[in-house]
């Protein structure tokens, strides 16, 4: 089994700054793209940020300039550094994993989420 376990999430005032991990843990071969969703109170779930197993990273234009995430491989983590919040960043934010269980020719990369973890800029 393959968990993935957030943290970092919480309260901040507009402006204020924030850092999001999301580590991965159990049954892992190879992991591929890790990253991050959100989803607000009456909204879908939208992409935030994600990036590849190669360092690569993508962005959602709400969010380029302010957001930046990052990895660890080593740690199996990945983080979400988010700066200049706004009202608007408030959602539940969930981290994702691609992730390959075993070496064996019949395994396939698999998505795995996260619980969520709530942030909520607001005065």
């Amino acid at each position: 089994q393959v968990q993935l376990v957030e943290s970092g999430g919480g309260l901040v005032q507009p402006g204020g700054s924030l850092r999001l991990s999301c580590a991965a843990s159990g049954n892992i071969f190879s992991i591929g793209a890790m990253g991050w969703y959100r989803q607000a109170p009456g909204k879908q779930r939208e992409s935030v940020a994600r990036t590849s197993s190669g360092g690569s990273t993508d962005y959602a234009d709400s969010v380029k300039g302010r957001f930046s995430i990052s990895r660890d491989n080593a740690k199996n983590t990945v983080y979400l550094q988010m700066n200049s919040l706004k009202p608007e960043d408030t959602a539940v934010y969930y981290c994702f994993a691609v992730i390959k269980s075993g070496s064996a020719w019949y395994e396939r990369y698999e998505d795995y989420w996260g619980q969520g973890t709530q942030v909520t800029v607001s005065s």
